[in-house]
């Protein structure tokens, strides 16, 4: 596939999501870059900022097999992965697969599942297969999971285990919409549920597509030093108790070439690894107690390193 091609099919998607999902070009944006990289994405914020209906529109676009998991403290990992029943006419145990067997998985409201129910996702996330009763079963390509959670704080939610969130390619808030997308919800009949109209714009082969384009992004020597430089000094900031871990830097090459590719690139920027920083990085960071008093924030200590670490100059625009 050429890159215009290419191009041309996200520009579609785009469009498309945002036929229904107003005043939010840079979370659209940040959804399909995560796509384009193969990662997976957390939504966390508070309900009703329309975190499903922009899942549920991304998906529907793009087409292939979609199926939603409702989160709740009921929820058991067979639920989700699926469970080997015995069949007394063939007299054998015939595996009857999970909702986990699609494309694109929302797992609504993740935070509202146990910790045991979360893991389960774990093997899914990482490997793209899933075990069950001793068999290893493949996940279909692509496969992305989208996973909403509301603030940790409220009532009946559980944290998420420290190598789930290291998973998670992104993880953003969408927040309020401003006055104007707003007022067109309020007016528009049926506007808080149009996602559930839209039809496919893309399919999933074209993704796989993309996504392998993505992977022949030209990652400059430079870049790659100056990414590297950034995940390090995570390490060793005084605010930080645990850095940025080897995954981490991983995903930020994959997520700064897919980006590169949106802006119609065939190359990495530090530009682009400065935007994704924030996304990639944030919830991979663990600050120190006394640095979290003082008023210290994750996407602060991101952008204090940033700040101080030199950038390569010289490389084409």
């Amino acid at each position: 596939m050429e890159q215009q091609t290419a191009m041309q099919i996200l520009d579609r998607i785009r469009r498309n999501v945002e036929s229904c999902i107003y005043g939010k070009t840079d979370e659209i944006a940040w959804m399909l870059t995560a796509i384009v990289a193969g990662g997976h994405v957390l939504i966390e914020d508070v309900p009703g900022t329309g975190k499903t209906q922009l899942v549920k529109a991304i998906s529907q676009s793009i087409g292939g097999v979609f199926h939603r998991i409702q989160c709740n403290p009921d929820l058991l990992p067979t639920d989700i992965t699926g469970v080997s029943i015995y069949h007394p006419k063939e007299e054998q145990f015939v595996f009857r697969p999970g909702p986990i067997m699609a494309n694109m998985l929302l797992a609504d409201e993740i935070n509202r599942a146990t910790t045991k129910t979360q893991s389960a996702l774990l093997e899914a996330m990482e490997e793209r297969c899933v075990s069950v009763d001793g068999v290893t079963y493949a996940l279909p390509k692509p496969f992305v999971l989208f996973a909403t959670q509301n603030p940790i704080e409220f009532e009946g939610t559980y944290s998420l285990p420290e190598a789930q969130l290291d998973r998670f390619l992104m993880k953003f808030s969408l927040g309020y919409p401003d006055e104007a997308s707003e007022r067109r919800l309020i007016m528009e009949p049926g506007a808080g549920r149009s996602a559930d109209r839209l039809t496919a714009v893309a399919t999933v082969e074209e993704i796989v597509e993309i996504q392998r384009l993505a992977e022949q992004v030209h990652l400059d020597q430079s870049v790659a030093d100056y990414l590297l430089s950034l995940i390090r000094t995570t390490r060793s900031h005084p605010a930080v108790l645990l850095g940025a871990s080897p995954r981490a830097g991983v995903a930020l090459a994959a997520a700064s070439k897919a980006y590169a590719l949106l802006q119609r690139r065939s190359f990495v920027l530090p530009d682009d690894v400065k935007a994704m920083a924030p996304l990639v990085l944030a919830h991979r960071l663990h600050l120190r107690s006394e640095a979290r008093m003082q008023g210290a924030t994750e996407t602060g200590v991101l952008q204090e390193v940033l700040r101080l670490l030199p950038v390569p100059v010289g490389l084409e625009r």
